[in-house]
């Protein structure tokens, strides 16, 4: 049986950091800290719930880390550009290797699977938009554990979906705390490392391989 590639979608298939590109005109040179801040303030939202046992929509946690931010820094924008910015998360572009990257995997036998903390709906219409839908035999989304990733049953709902087992399982994505909580689970795991400063957490924990793109991870993966 072919192995099964699970890969995280906001960060890992399709990029974020889009966003900032709407905050420019409001924030101006303060676009980039503010988006990262925002970022990093969404996945703690989403850590939280997941430990209050206190789920909810990721869509929820974005708007929320948000209206936390702006609170907190005093910043410009009113309650209708809150909800633009955050309508802005369902526009997203592919990452400029997915598309070649994913036909490649999937030329070579691979299984596909989208692997994410946003509803299936939400990602659904992400990956519609984006063009990358197509690649994928189905959407594998946390609503239905009622939990984020890193949590351990997330990883067990994925490996439920695939029908793989652990070994056979592959989760790419270029966030740490994603390899991390898929290592923790048996899995195995390709880090996509996006950026020339992203760092692994130092838990002693690699990622069984390393790209810097999906066109790599095409060319290197052992299948």
């Amino acid at each position: 049986m072919s192995s099964s590639l699970a890969f995280d979608v906001y960060g890992t298939l399709i990029d974020p950091s889009d966003v900032i590109r709407q905050l420019r005109p409001r924030l101006a040179g303060e676009a980039e800290g503010f988006y990262r801040r925002w970022r990093d303030k969404q996945l703690e939202y989403s850590f939280r719930r997941g430990l209050m046992g206190a789920y909810v929509d990721f869509a929820q946690c974005t708007r929320e880390a948000l209206a936390y931010l702006c609170a907190a820094e005093q910043a410009p924008l009113d309650e209708q550009v809150q909800q633009q910015l955050c309508d802005a998360w369902t526009r997203l572009p592919a990452f400029a290797d997915s598309a070649a990257g994913l036909a490649q995997l999937q030329q070579r036998g691979a299984q596909l699977y989208a692997f994410s903390n946003g509803s299936h709906a939400a990602v659904n219409a992400l990956l519609e938009q984006a063009g990358l839908a197509d690649f994928f035999r189905e959407i594998v989304s946390v609503e239905a554990v009622g939990n984020f990733k890193p949590a351990p049953a997330v990883y067990q709902y994925l490996l439920q979906r695939t029908g793989s087992a652990a070994q056979a399982t592959w989760l790419v994505s270029s966030n740490s705390f994603d390899i991390l909580g898929a290592a923790h689970a048996g899995l195995r795991s390709v880090w996509v490392k996006r950026a020339a400063t992203a760092v692994l957490d130092p838990w002693g924990i690699d990622a069984d391989l390393q790209v810097s793109d999906l066109r790599q991870l095409a060319e290197r993966w052992p299948g």
